[in-house]
């Protein structure tokens, strides 16, 4: 029995009202995700999502998704987007200037990702954090890349004394100081 479908495809519409009910039928929490983008393109709505599974569905999508409210409680739904992956796993290796990108480190970003999900994000129904908190995804996802390029032998930048804090001054900083 699935207990996840996932959309990738760009075909609206595929995961129709009765996939929805039998996949809430076969799992307390069904796994529904649907990536693809832009929304139009999307496999289903968040709402849709969330009726057709009695607000017990774990929704994710590509394109970002209005805010959801059955049963009493709104959902906000989560969005599985690389934008919490790359800046972080870019800015892991070039802080330490590592040789090579390798598995490991996306397996170590993907699980510091999962670990910044809150307890109030995942009580709105977001898998994720909120994309206001990127700066913070990002340093938290760059810590983790840095720290098996060490391990694995592929940074050539020596070592500091606070990791975290060493990639955190290296941050892009959009905000700029009055000229006059």
């Amino acid at each position: 029995k699935p207990t996840a479908i996932i959309g990738v495809s760009g075909q609206p519409q595929t995961f129709t009202p009765e996939i929805l009910h039998m996949m809430a039928g076969m799992n307390e929490r069904p796994i529904i995700f649907a990536l693809s983008n832009p929304t139009s393109k999307s496999e289903c709505t968040a709402e849709q999502a969330y009726v057709h599974t009695q607000g017990r569905g774990v929704f994710a999508s590509g394109s970002p998704f209005d805010p959801v409210t059955y049963g009493g409680q709104t959902f906000v739904p989560g969005q599985a987007n690389n934008s919490y992956i790359f800046p972080g796993v870019g800015l892991g290796v070039t802080a330490v200037r590592a040789k090579h990108v390798t598995d490991e480190m996306f397996a170590a970003a993907a699980e510091a990702l999962a670990h910044l999900a809150t307890e109030d994000d995942l009580a709105q129904g977001r898998i994720f954090p909120a994309l206001t908190r990127i700066r913070e995804v990002s340093l938290e996802i760059a810590t983790a890349v840095a720290e098996v390029a060490y391990a694995e032998g592929h940074a050539r930048e020596p070592r500091p004394t606070n990791l975290k804090e060493f990639i955190a001054q290296q941050m892009y900083d959009p905000h700029y100081k009055p000229m006059a």
